[in-house]
C-alpha cells in the first residue's frame, strides 16, 4: 500500500464530506510521499485530520477517487468482495436480477466501474485507472457471489471503449475477459425478447435503466396508436406492442439500430403490429404534423443533448424543440412520455422545458407520474452525478 499522504486545501472537500467519492484537482493542496498513478493514498483534511483511502492518478481531474472513509481498511480482495456482496444483495432485494446493473461504480462504492448482466454474461465498463487493476478480481468475484446463488456466468465481455478513459490516461479496450463465447444473448425483459450485441450495442449492448419506465408505458398504450421516437432497439415500441397497442411506429437515425429493432418485433411475433423505420426524428415530426398525423402516445427519449455543463444552455433549446415537435402529434386527451439522460439537465431545468413547450404549442399538460432510473442504477445522494435519467408522463390536453 502506498504510504503517500494526499492533503486537502483548507475548507475544501465539501462534497467528498457531504458523501461524495470524488476529491478534484484543485481541492488538494500537497502531496507528501512516492506512489505511481493508481495507487492507493491515504487524504487528510487541512488540519491533517484523516478522510480515508482513494486511488490517485494525476491525469485525472478528479484527482482522488475515494475507496473508504476508514483508515486502516486495506483495499484488499476480501474488500472488495464486501462490496461486490452489498451490491448483488441489494439487486436481489430491489429489482428483477434476469439482466440488471449490477454494479454502478461510485453508487455501489466501487468507483469508475459499470459491470451489467444479461442472462448468463457479464459486459464490463472500466473508466477509471485505479478501479481498472482490479476489474478482473471484481469480476471473479462477482462470478463467485453469482453461482452461489445457482447462475453460471457463461462469459465475460469488456466494452471499456468509452471516450471517459481517456481523460484518465488509458486506452480504450474492447474484447473477452476469458475464454470467447457466443456475444449475442438473448433476454427477457416486462415480458418483451430482446437479442441483445454485447460487442456493437449502446454502451454495455442495452438501456437497463428505463426497464420499468418501459413498463409504466404498458398500461398506457393498450389498445392506442403509438409514436416511439429515438427508439433505438425498439424497446418502448415493443412494450406498447406487447400490452397491446393497436398500431405503433418506431423511429431511429440508425440503421443498425432500426434493423436490430425489426429483429427484436419478430422475436416477439408482433411484426404486423410494430414497426420501425429509419429516420431523423427531429426532421420527420413536422412532417408528420404537416400530413395531419396524430397518435394516441408520443414517446420521446433522445440521446443526452449535453455531456457537459457549459453545453447545457443549447441543450435545453434541444430539449425544448423536440417537445414541442412532439406536442403537436399527440390527440387532444392523448399522452406524452418525455425523459432526458442527462445529468447535467435536471429535474427542475426539464420540467421548465417542457413546461414552455407546451405553452409554446397552447396544450395543457396534466402530470400522470414522475419517474427516474431503474433501481439497479441507484441515485447515491451527494454524487449527483449518478442521478441523471428523468422521465415524465403527461396526458395532453388542448386549450378550449
Amino acid at each position: 500500500m502506498s504510504e503517500a499522504v494526499v492533503t486537502l486545501k483548507k475548507g475544501e472537500g465539501r462534497s467528498f464530506k457531504a458523501g461524495s467519492l470524488w476529491i478534484f484537482d484543485n481541492e488538494i493542496d500537497t502531496i507528501m510521499g512516492t506512489f505511481k498513478n493508481g495507487d492507493v493514498v491515504l487524504v487528510h483534511d487541512f488540519d491533517g485530520y484523516v478522510l480515508g483511502r482513494g486511488f490517485i492518478n494525476q491525469n485525472s481531474k478528479i484527482r482522488v477517487r475515494m475507496m473508504t472513509r476508514n483508515k486502516e481498511q486495506l483495499i484488499d480482495r476480501a474488500f472488495l468482495q464486501q462490496r461486490v456482496r452489498a451490491a448483488w444483495q441489494y439487486r436481489k432485494d430491489t429489482v428483477d436480477t434476469s439482466s440488471c446493473r449490477v454494479i454502478f461504480g461510485e453508487a455501489d462504492f466501487l468507483p469508475g466501474i459499470v459491470i451489467d448482466k444479461y442472462e448468463d454474461v457479464l459486459v464490463v465498463e472500466s473508466l477509471a485507472l485505479g478501479i481498472d487493476r482490479f476489474k478482473e478480481t471484481i469480476v471473479e468475484l462477482l462470478k463467485d457471489e453469482l453461482f452461489a446463488d445457482g447462475i453460471k456466468i457463461r462469459g465475460v465481455y469488456e466494452r471499456s471503449d468509452a471516450k471517459e478513459r481517456e481523460k484518465e490516461g488509458l486506452l480504450k479496450v474492447k474484447g473477452f475477459i476469458g475464454e470467447p463465447f457466443d456475444t449475442n444473448v438473448e433476454i427477457v425483459e416486462n415480458g418483451v425478447h430482446y437479442m441483445v450485441d454485447v460487442v456493437n450495442g449502446q454502451k454495455t449492448g442495452f438501456f437497463l435503466d428505463q426497464k420499468y419506465n418501459r413498463l409504466a408505458m404498458q398500461r398506457i398504450c393498450k389498445g392506442k396508436r403509438v409514436l416511439d421516437c429515438f427508439t433505438h432497439m425498439g424497446t418502448f415500441a415493443l412494450n406498447a406492442g406487447i400490452a397491446g397497442a393497436s398500431e405503433v411506429t418506431g423511429l431511429d437515425i440508425s440503421e443498425y439500430a432500426i434493423a436490430q429493432a425489426t429483429a427484436n418485433a419478430r422475436l416477439n411475433h408482433l411484426e404486423d403490429t410494430v414497426h420501425f423505420r429509419c429516420a431523423n426524428v427531429l426532421d420527420e415530426l413536422p412532417k408528420l404534423a404537416a400530413e395531419g398525423e396524430q397518435y394516441d402516445v408520443v414517446i420521446l427519449d433522445p440521446p443526452a443533448f449535453t455531456k457537459s455543463r457549459e453545453a447545457t444552455k443549447n441543450a435545453i433549446k434541444g430539449y425544448r424543440e423536440i417537445n414541442m415537435k412532439g406536442l403537436k402529434l399527440v390527440k387532444d386527451g392523448g399522452y406524452l412520455a418525455t425523459c432526458s439522460c442527462s445529468h447535467f439537465m435536471t429535474q427542475e431545468l426539464l420540467a421548465k422545458t417542457v413546461k414552455e413547450a407546451a405553452k409554446a404549442t397552447h396544450k395543457r399538460l396534466r402530470q400522470v407520474e414522475f419517474r427516474t432510473q431503474s433501481p439497479d442504477h441507484p441515485i447515491l445522494w451527494a454524487a449527483d452525478e449518478s442521478y441523471y435519467l428523468k422521465f415524465y408522463i403527461f396526458q395532453v390536453v388542448e386549450e378550449k
